[in-house]
């Protein structure tokens, strides 16, 4: 009589402590392998469609509710990036069908580059033939259609849970501005400026049991390069805890991995290597403590005006286009040709700065292909337990540091080519963007000392 006693109160007093934590959360995905054969985003050297798939892309959704009812939603995917036109047709969507603000949506993209390439993004890159983009416009549509559905389903999934933060380190990225890549096996000092933290949140349900396991890196998933559709290290990360932990959802977020690459790289054994590796560095965190977080959630987005360079003149355009080929020549074609039908050049980008407080975890989120010294800094601003991810909302271009935009290069200056930009960024991007960031986190209740 007093094991059954003591058992009931053990349970009672765990479900009290559970039903106090105040959160819910709620999962849902989405198998997004295109069905036909298109174009792959991400390198300008391919030359044809995918052939074959490697393993499935999955978009993956994370609805939460703090004690007051505030709601967010995490969205995850195996893509190179959302455009503008996607992530605002999304957001717009999620608005109408259950009044969630922009700041309370986070769309981010693994950015592998064996997924598919979507609308109005990359224009230049490819030489698609009009059936061609009539497949990438049909995937886009039910891109976003598959989006909207697993967002619905997360939120109807809702259910009492408790959320833990942790972080772990991982050490296969290399700062790829400072350290030549057929040279990398011979080096006995690797330089230039990285981070190895591993951010992880875990979402448990009434069993106590994982249902969601989020975690982030900050290296570019480009280990494959070949034909056929992958999530490249993240997919098999994923793959690999989700075998560990039968009934959770993995979701992984890419860091700000703009200047760093997986080294050595090329095969699918080394990509499998990286994916276990990553998965190890998610389950040491996962199996010791992790702080739990009380539930308040606070979000806040803003989308700053950043100032682009005056385009090139017609004079220049035509010297490229005599003298280059690929997709340089093909955006020198298409900004000449603008420039004749009177169309000026953009002098401004709206870029998306987000930042969430999840309890007492704080969670800084970026558009573009961020460098990794925005990290660092931020870090440096708002404390090393900040989460920092990029490639969300929207990946219009690369964002370099004002250090990598000074020295130009491809990540400072020629990548605005690769997204249809019409010149670099002005040199207050770095400034302006740390700054909103400061501001947003005073606003949603972070420590900015």
């Amino acid at each position: 009589m007093r094991i059954i006693s003591t058992l009931i109160a053990t349970f009672f007093c765990s479900s009290l402590l559970f039903a106090q934590t105040g959160w819910k959360a709620g999962t849902a995905r989405a198998i997004i392998t295109p069905k036909e054969s298109m174009w792959m985003a991400g390198y300008g050297g391919r030359t044809k469609p995918a052939e074959g798939k490697m393993h499935e892309l999955w978009a993956k959704a994370l609805a939460i509710e703090d004690e007051q009812g505030n709601k967010a939603l995490l969205i995850t995917t195996d893509i190179l990036g959302f455009s503008k036109e996607v992530a605002d047709n999304v957001r717009k969507e999620l608005q109408r069908q259950h009044n969630l603000a922009p700041a309370q949506v986070l769309l981010s993209s693994s950015h592998t580059h064996s997924g598919p390439v979507l609308s109005n993004a990359l224009v230049d890159i490819y030489p698609l033939t009009p059936e061609e983009t009539s497949k990438i416009e049909r995937y886009t549509a039910q891109f976003q259609q598959e989006i909207i559905k697993i967002s619905n389903e997360a939120l109807r999934n809702l259910k009492p849970a408790q959320v833990f933060t942790g972080s772990g380190i991982a050490r296969f990225q290399v700062n790829r501005r400072n350290n030549v890549e057929a040279q990398i096996t011979e080096v006995f000092e690797l330089k230039g400026p990285n981070d190895h933290s591993v951010p992880v949140l875990k979402v448990t349900g009434s069993d106590n049991q994982p249902i969601a396991i989020v975690f982030g890196y900050a290296c570019h998933p480009t280990v494959l390069s070949g034909y056929e559709w992958s999530g490249d290290y993240p997919g098999f990360t994923q793959i690999e805890l989700e075998k560990r932990y039968p009934g959770a959802t993995a979701m992984f977020f890419q860091g700000a991995a703009g200047d760093l690459n997986p080294l050595p790289r090329r095969t699918r054994g080394i990509a499998e290597q990286y994916g276990h590796d990553l998965a190890n560095a998610v389950t040491r965190v996962l199996e010791e403590p992790m702080k739990p977080l009380s539930a308040k959630l606070e979000t806040a987005y803003y989308e700053i005006n950043l100032g682009l360079l005056p385009g090139p003149a017609a004079q220049e355009l035509e010297k490229m286009i005599s003298t280059q080929s690929g997709y340089i020549k093909r955006w020198a074609e298409r900004m000449l040709a603008n420039q004749k039908a009177g169309k000026n050049y953009i002098t401004t980008y709206p870029y998306p700065v987000q930042v969430w407080k999840i309890g007492e975890q704080p969670l800084v989120s970026l558009g573009g292909e961020v460098t990794i010294e925005y990290t660092l800094k931020i870090k440096n601003m708002l404390g090393n337990n900040v989460f920092v991810s990029a490639y969300n909302n929207d990946v219009m271009a690369y964002i370099p540091s004002l250090t990598v935009w000074r020295e130009g290069g491809y990540e400072g200056d020629t990548s605005q080519k690769v997204y249809g930009m019409p010149a670099k960024w002005e040199p207050s991007l770095e400034a302006e963007i740390l700054l909103k960031v400061y501001e947003l986190s005073k606003k949603v209740g972070i420590a900015t000392p």
